[in-house]
């Protein structure tokens, strides 16, 4: 065997909680990798509904990599929140016409920081909220309940409001050589020989695996 059929959307048998969530996504501007899963008492499959302001013409996309874990709760939201900046106000007249729709803002007059990208084998805690744009390298923990609207470096501990780092899990010369593994896109039965060096710390010997 060679662990499970990322095209499941509940992997574990008896626990609808978790969700190999690119099963059950639609949205086209949201791309998930394999075995990245959404972990929910109420309703896993239903993850899309945390993705928030996430409006096609605005055309901003998630994007999250391969084997991450996400927490309940977790919410991101999109560039559609931007309101905007440069006016003496920031109420949005114009979506409610009737005659306000005169001043619709332009798109150059709206902030806008691209999409959101996660990387790969990245932990995002309970109820932590990712603004737009930001990028979340490989490796990376966000903590619970975390607001993060900067840039997270790989392997690197974020936590707290707004989110600062707390630590770099390894010396630079060890995330630098995990990023050249890049364990994430071996194929899965390379993965699965493999597993008990992917999980213990020996990163020369990872480096050695075939």
């Amino acid at each position: 065997m060679n662990g499970p059929d990322p095209a499941e959307k509940h992997p574990m048998a008896g626990f609808p909680r978790v969700c190999f969530i690119k099963n059950t996504v639609t949205n086209p501007n949201i791309v998930i990798g394999d075995y990245t899963y959404y972990d929910d008492p109420d309703d896993s499959e239903g993850f899309e509904r945390n993705v928030l302001y996430h409006y096609p013409f605005v055309g901003d996309r998630l994007i999250l990599g391969k084997f991450c874990a996400i927490a309940a709760g977790v919410r991101f939201v999109m560039n559609g929140a931007n309101h905007k900046l440069s006016g003496a106000s920031t109420y949005p007249f114009s979506i409610f016409g009737n005659g306000w729709e005169s001043v619709v803002p332009t798109a150059d007059e709206l902030p806008y920081k691209g999409d959101t990208v996660v990387g790969n084998d990245v932990w995002i805690g309970f109820e932590a909220l990712i603004m737009p744009g930001v990028k979340i390298g490989d490796g990376a923990i966000v903590a619970a309940r975390s607001v993060v609207a900067a840039d997270v470096p790989p392997y690197t501990v974020v936590a707290g409001n707004p989110a600062r780092a707390v630590r770099r899990r390894f010396p630079v010369a060890v995330v630098d050589a995990l990023l050249k593994i890049a364990w994430w896109d071996w194929p899965v039965e390379k993965i699965t020989r493999n597993l008990k060096r992917i999980v213990a710390s020996d990163v020369e010997a990872l480096g050695r695996c075939e």
